[in-house]
């Protein structure tokens, strides 16, 4: 009881603060998603989150040896065809532009851990997450070309598959089809929660895959419900996932933070496109401190349970604890 209890002791000093901090940040923690474009010397702003671009192969590459120079843990790419069609036949050409986008960047930085998201959306003429019938997205019909994705990523020297779809049964699908190809080493990171966000708008303008008609609402999960994220994660882990996500992260700590309490498997969350774009549209006006802010709010993910944790500001995170460790 006070006096006798004075948690204000421990506060004093930068010292004293650091050795009982209980939540701590480091570079590898950090996956940075990168959007990969056809063409060479191809660097475009992407102009709702300022300070990201879509790189073609070459400068990708030099952008991704930064990266691994910096620590950070790894990539996550999502590629923008040349060309779009019903069943996003680009996102399983074996010389599509993420499969370029990985032998390149394997070749380069062989350390450096390569994701490939696999979904149809920025592959689709009609910007869905599957095979669509009229205006129904078919969930069993679109586990074909998902797995036909993950293969050709294997194929070309993925260190780890994501699939983002939220179709039911994928994760079962792909399992099967990489093992019975030869990629059983091949670890799938599950986007086991992804919700219906409009966080997600500025991902959209980067990766040119808004849906040409209605939303994915009839997919994507409901942001209501906590408790059906943990059956979804459990089913996930249950078909074989290595790692699950929830998505995005921000507005569902609470569902990290369950999940991480309940299931002994890997964690990993994204700070998404929305989460970034308010962060740097409010430093650019001067409202609010943007290094403390990014990494407070990288700290509440960490804190509630994430192991990794997909962001934007991968790199400029990586700097800052690069610089105070210096």
């Amino acid at each position: 009881m006070f006096p006798q209890n004075r948690f204000r002791r421990l506060r004093r000093s930068p010292e004293l603060r650091r050795m009982v901090r209980e939540t701590s940040l480091q570079a590898s923690d950090f996956i940075a998603p990168l959007f990969v474009v056809h063409g060479t010397q191809v660097q475009e702003e992407i102009s709702s989150m300022p300070g990201q671009h879509r790189y073609s192969v070459d400068l990708l590459v030099e952008h991704c040896r930064e990266l691994e120079t910096l620590g950070v843990g790894g990539v996550i790419l999502f590629g923008i065809p040349e060309h779009k069609d019903a069943t996003g036949s680009e996102g399983y050409d074996d010389n599509g532009i993420v499969q370029q986008a990985v032998r390149a960047i394997k070749a380069a930085c062989p350390h450096l851990v390569v994701v490939a998201d696999i979904c149809m959306c920025e592959y689709t003429d009609h910007g869905h997450c599957g095979i669509i019938h009229g205006h129904e997205v078919l969930n069993d019909e679109t586990l074909h070309y998902l797995s036909l994705q993950a293969l050709s990523f294997a194929r070309a020297g993925v260190d780890m598959v994501a699939p983002s779809d939220m179709m039911d049964g994928r994760i079962a699908a792909m399992r099967t089809a990489l093992d019975e190809a030869g990629y059983s080493h091949l670890p799938i990171m599950s986007y086991a929660a992804k919700f219906s966000s409009a966080f997600y708008g500025p991902f959209r303008e980067a990766a040119d895959s808004a849906p040409s008609f209605g939303d994915r609402r009839a997919y994507q999960m409901d942001p209501a419900n906590g408790r059906e994220a943990l059956r979804e994660i459990e089913s996930d882990i249950a078909e074989g996932a290595d790692i699950v996500m929830v998505k995005p992260a921000l507005a569902y700590l609470d569902v990290i933070k369950e999940a991480t309490l309940r299931y002994d498997v890997p964690m990993a969350a994204y700070q998404v496109s929305g989460e970034y774009a308010m962060i740097k549209a409010a430093a650019l006006n001067g409202w609010i401190d943007e290094e403390r802010i990014m990494m407070e709010s990288l700290l509440s993910i960490r804190r509630a349970g994430a192991k990794m944790i997909l962001t934007y500001f991968a790199a400029d995170a990586a700097r800052l604890l690069q610089h105070k460790q210096a």
